[in-house]
């Protein structure tokens, strides 16, 4: 899912504090309320939901050009946590600075109206996948929407695309994704390489 246009986030960014987080440093928790919002700069991060057990589901990963919680703007508790999984720079805005902004650009305001349109749609298609799809199904359209066209033109999804990853992003078992990934890969239709999967040819509709 793509974000907002660059100019808009180069201004977000500005109205921001640069800051330094480590993995796994847990900057939004589910249930707290706050008045920030993040422009990511670089690094990686998660956005998830956790049952307090030990199991959770991954919603989103975000990188640089990339902003998270906007739902502060309303008040209310955050929806979901947000952590880093690797070292990460982020611009931290307050939301009185961020209202300013929009109140005086229009064209910011559209753009941001923007994200949040997309952000709707692609929370959309993924309750669709999970209550219209099989497990081998949602693992294919995790690497089709993920895959990305390499120096040599191949279609490949980078890593860490771990076998658990995955399987929290699709609401599946780590076995499960692992068994179809290596049918997959016997199959001639995905290779394994450096921790990315190469998608060798057009993935089979029905597993």
């Amino acid at each position: 899912m793509s974000d907002a246009a660059p100019a808009f986030i180069d201004a977000l960014a500005g109205l921001g504090v640069p800051r330094a987080y480590p993995r796994n440093t847990i900057l939004v928790q589910e249930g707290d309320r706050s008045d920030q919002l993040y422009v990511v700069l670089a690094g990686r991060l998660k956005v998830y939901l956790d049952d307090g057990e030990g199991r959770e589901m991954i919603l989103d990963v975000l990188g640089p050009g990339r902003l998270f919680g906007e739902m502060a703007l309303d008040g209310e508790p955050r929806s979901a946590s947000v952590m880093t999984l690797e070292p990460s720079r982020l611009a931290v805005v307050q939301r009185a600075d961020f209202q300013r902004y929009l109140a005086g650009a229009p064209e910011a305001a559209f753009q941001f109206i923007l994200t949040l349109i997309g952000r709707a749609r692609h929370l959309t298609r993924s309750v669709g996948n999970l209550a219209l799809l099989d497990v081998y199904g949602r693992v294919a359209r995790f690497l089709l929407d993920h895959a990305v066209d390499d120096d040599e033109g191949r279609q490949v999804v980078r890593g860490p695309a771990t076998q658990q990853e995955i399987a929290r992003r699709i609401n599946a078992s780590r076995e499960m994704v692992s068994r179809i990934l290596t049918d997959l890969r016997d199959g001639g239709y995905i290779t394994i390489e450096d921790g990315a999967i190469v998608l060798q040819q057009r993935l089979p509709k029905r597993w």
